[in-house]
C-alpha cells in the first residue's frame, strides 16, 4: 500500500479537514489525488455548489512508488480519511475506485491569467452571508404547498448563479470556498486571486482553490483530461 508523507501534523490535519468538509456534503464522495515531486493535490467536488475544490499540501519528501514518479488515483474520501495519521503526518492511498464523470476533467496546470473585479475578504464573506440570509427568508415565506424541492432549488439556482460584481465568478463560489475553509475569518484580501483561463475561473486562497467552468465555453483548451 502506498503511504504519503505530509511535511507536518498541520498538513495532515488539512487534509483532514478538508475530506471531512467534503464528506459532509456527500457521505460517498471520491476525490482524486495527483502527487509529484513534493507536491500533493486533492480534488473534490461537493455537489450543494456545483464547484471544484483543491487543496494542496505539502509532501515531506519527493513521491516515488517503484519506477512511477507521480501518483494520479481516484479514491474513496472517507476511506482515505480513515487513513490519515496526523501524529505520523501520514496517510495510506485506498483501492482506486472508478471515479465520477468530474474526475476525469480538471483545471488545467498552468496558463493562468490574473482576471479583475474581485473584491476584498470581507466584502466577499458579506456577500456570502446576505445570500444565505436572502435564501432562508425567501424560502420561509413559502407556504407549505409551494415549498417543494423543486422550488428549493430555483430559488438557489437563482441567488448562487448571480456573479461577483464584474468578475463572472458565481456567488456559489464564495459560499464553498468559504464553507470548505478556504475563506477564513483570518483571509485578508491581499492573499486572494482570481483567475481565468479559457472556460474556467479559479479564485485562490493560501488555504485551496474553487474553480468553476462557464458553461458554453468548452473547448480543446479548456480542459486538461487525464
Amino acid at each position: 500500500m502506498t503511504v504519503l508523507h505530509l511535511a507536518d501534523e498541520g498538513e495532515a490535519a488539512d487534509v483532514a479537514a478538508f475530506l471531512s468538509r467534503l464528506l459532509h456534503y456527500d457521505r460517498g464522495a471520491a476525490v482524486r489525488l495527483q502527487a509529484a515531486g513534493t507536491a500533493l493535490a486533492v480534488f473534490g467536488r461537493p455537489p450543494s455548489f456545483e464547484v471544484l475544490a483543491i487543496r494542496a499540501v505539502r509532501l515531506a519528501k519527493p513521491y516515488e512508488d517503484g519506477l512511477d514518479v507521480t501518483l494520479d488515483v481516484t479514491v474513496s474520501a472517507g476511506e482515505l480519511l480513515e487513513s490519515v495519521d496526523e501524529n505520523a503526518a501520514t496517510a495510506a492511498v485506498p483501492a482506486a475506485v472508478t471515479g465520477p464523470p468530474w474526475a476525469g476533467v480538471l483545471p488545467p496546470r498552468g496558463g493562468w491569467q490574473p482576471r479583475p473585479g474581485l473584491p476584498g475578504a470581507q466584502e466577499l464573506r458579506a456577500m456570502v452571508g446576505a445570500a444565505v440570509g436572502e435564501f432562508r427568508s425567501r424560502t420561509e415565506e413559502l407556504t407549505p404547498e409551494l415549498r417543494t424541492r423543486a422550488e428549493l432549488d430555483r430559488i438557489g439556482r437563482e441567488i448562487w448563479s448571480r456573479t461577483v460584481g464584474d468578475s463572472g465568478l458565481p456567488v456559489r463560489a464564495v459560499h464553498a470556498a468559504q464553507s470548505l475553509g478556504f475563506l477564513r475569518p483570518s483571509t485578508r484580501s491581499e492573499d486572494l486571486g482570481l483567475l481565468a483561463l479559457g472556460a474556467w475561473l479559479r479564485l485562490r486562497t493560501p488555504y485551496g482553490s474553487v474553480a468553476v467552468r462557464q458553461s458554453g465555453r468548452l473547448g480543446m483548451l479548456d480542459v486538461s483530461v487525464r
